[in-house]
């Protein structure tokens, strides 16, 4: 399978009206005048496949979000790289395989930066194509130079403006985590001189109440496991801070603060080719939408949040139609994994489901091998360049080629090396070629890959435990025996390992040169 890097493909008129063509919206040509089209990819957090009313979702409404869908594709078999946060961000931003990397587990927020300033990103690629760039909302990569040696009273030495990100408005880590500010432009956004900020993930500051010590404090949320150490806006994380005053965030509000900045960046950028990276809070723990929101579905918080996150989606489609740059914007939607309804605080989003099923037919959650760990909604919609709208499509999709396929469409010249695991299928993103990609890997929390190729999966063999160890009720996958399941018949309940051993060893065979970086060859030789 050749990548294709430098070259705009001409895959149908829309593309080909860039070079000085001319033509209305309606025969699938862009109007002379109009360029390359605006870039935002909607990031939500732990966001399940069945968890938006187009997918199936019971007892909540997503009608913003089903609009993207009917005004676009829906895809069913797409997939994050890994079943947790932060190595898909980095794989989706950098076209390489987490897992190549020994460092791109869940960050703690004092993390150091993991993607390095001399590493090629997907906003590098943006910017050097002449687009105005932004990353809103969650980051969970890590900041500064070093882990646990940043000083978060002064500008950051390494921040995203080394990445290709001109404009940054963004939580360090997730909700869950300290710090428990906003990090603008490379500092602290508000920043209080009268409240120096401290953070660490090793031992508390002497005096600092605890949710584990403090449980009287907890006026917001408590914990249900873990999530006991520092207290910011009555409800308890994972780490240790103090001081912050008035730059510290209230978790009601993250929504419309990060949806007010992607809406400002829009409008600031109207004129001139945009990028944005708009990675939502929603529907990571925390969860403690605005009042707004509260009621607004029949399961609680997690429902509530679910509804916060359909408005963030409308409020960014609403500005694209008021700008009138809806019809030149090509607006991505996915999750970073799959779901997970109790992930350590008591908002008895277990308890309120009432028939939904977070991750829809998969089994497994966020953290696991099985599907529901990376199998995520993505809706795609780009006006004048789709010309085939409120279809499905069940092609086999990965977001490690999100990169090469953009690049591909903006006629991005990438560096040699760059996006190393990324393919261009972009065709496969505008719903011109239903052709699957030949295989996508999967990455479990506990770095266990699975490989699809067809309608075939693989689970390479593991001795961990079957269930996670540490609170929520989920499978991991993991089994000491080699598992082979046949998708389209019984969704990994049956494992066909011992009945299929020839498909079985040619899995097994094409995981490891994918591993060694030869996945290419296997596709060619087949």
């Amino acid at each position: 399978m050749k990548r294709q890097y430098f070259t705009l493909p001409l895959l149908f008129p829309a593309l080909c009206s860039w070079a000085g063509g001319a033509g209305s919206s309606r025969d699938g040509q862009v109007p002379a005048g109009r360029g390359l089209p605006n870039v935002i990819v909607i990031y939500a957090d732990d966001l399940g496949y069945g968890d938006l009313q187009c997918y199936g979702a019971k007892n909540v409404k997503t009608p913003h979000v089903d609009r993207l869908a009917a005004e676009g594709i829906r895809f069913t078999n797409a997939h994050s790289v890994a079943a947790t946060s932060t190595p898909s961000r980095y794989s989706l931003l950098t076209g390489e395989y987490a897992w190549r990397r020994p460092d791109t587990d869940i960050a703690a927020g004092n993390a150091g930066m993991i993607i390095r300033p001399g590493q090629y990103t997907m906003a590098d690629m943006f910017h050097h194509a002449g687009y105005a760039t932004a990353a809103i909302g969650k980051w969970h990569l890590g900041l500064g130079d070093k882990t646990a040696s940043q000083d978060w009273n002064a500008p950051l030495p390494s921040a995203l403006g080394d990445l290709g990100f001109d404009y940054h408005y963004i939580m360090a880590a997730t909700a869950d985590r300290v710090p428990c500010v906003f990090i603008e432009n490379g500092q602290v956004a508000n920043y209080d001189p009268s409240a120096p900020i401290e953070v660490s993930y090793e031992k508390n500051f002497p005096g600092e109440p605890t949710g584990r010590d403090n449980p009287e404090l907890l006026y917001n949320l408590r914990p249900s496991h873990g999530h006991d150490m520092s207290i910011v806006n009555g409800i308890s994380r994972i780490g240790y801070m103090k001081g912050g005053g008035r730059a510290l965030w209230k978790d009601e509000n993250i929504a419309d603060s990060i949806t007010a900045h992607a809406v400002r960046f829009m409008q600031e950028n109207k004129d001139r080719p945009f990028f944005m990276y708009f990675a939502t809070n929603d529907v990571h723990v925390p969860r403690f939408p605005h009042s707004r929101f509260r009621g607004q579905s029949s399961m609680g918080l997690r429902g509530d949040a679910i509804v916060q996150f359909d408005w963030s989606v409308g409020r960014i489609m609403e500005e694209l139609d008021r700008l009138g740059l809806t019809e030149n914007t090509l607006v991505i939607l996915s999750s970073d994994n799959g779901p997970v309804v109790d992930d350590g605080y008591d908002d008895r989003a277990e308890e309120l489901l009432g028939g939904h099923r977070p991750a829809g037919p998969w089994r497994g959650y966020k953290y696991s091998a099985f599907e529901g760990g990376t199998a995520v909604p993505v809706i795609v919609r780009w006006p004048e360049g789709i010309r085939k709208t409120g279809v499905t499509s069940d092609v086999l999709m990965s977001q490690i080629d999100w990169m090469a396929s953009l690049g591909a469409l903006i006629g991005a010249r990438m560096p040699e090396g760059s996006a190393p695991d990324s393919w261009n299928r972009l065709e496969n993103l505008l719903g011109t070629d239903a052709t699957d990609r030949p295989w996508i890997v999967e990455q479990a929390a506990n770095h266990v890959l699975s490989v699809r190729a067809g309608e075939w999966k693989y689970i390479e063999p593991n001795d961990g435990p079957k269930m996670i160890t540490w609170g929520p009720e989920i499978e991991t996958g993991n089994d000491s025996r080699p598992q082979l399941y046949h998708m389209k018949e019984a969704y990994e309940q049956e494992n066909l390992a011992p009945r299929q051993p020839e498909k079985l060893f040619e899995l097994q065979k094409l995981l490891r040169m994918i591993r060694a970086g030869k996945g290419d060859e296997w596709h060619e030789g087949k």
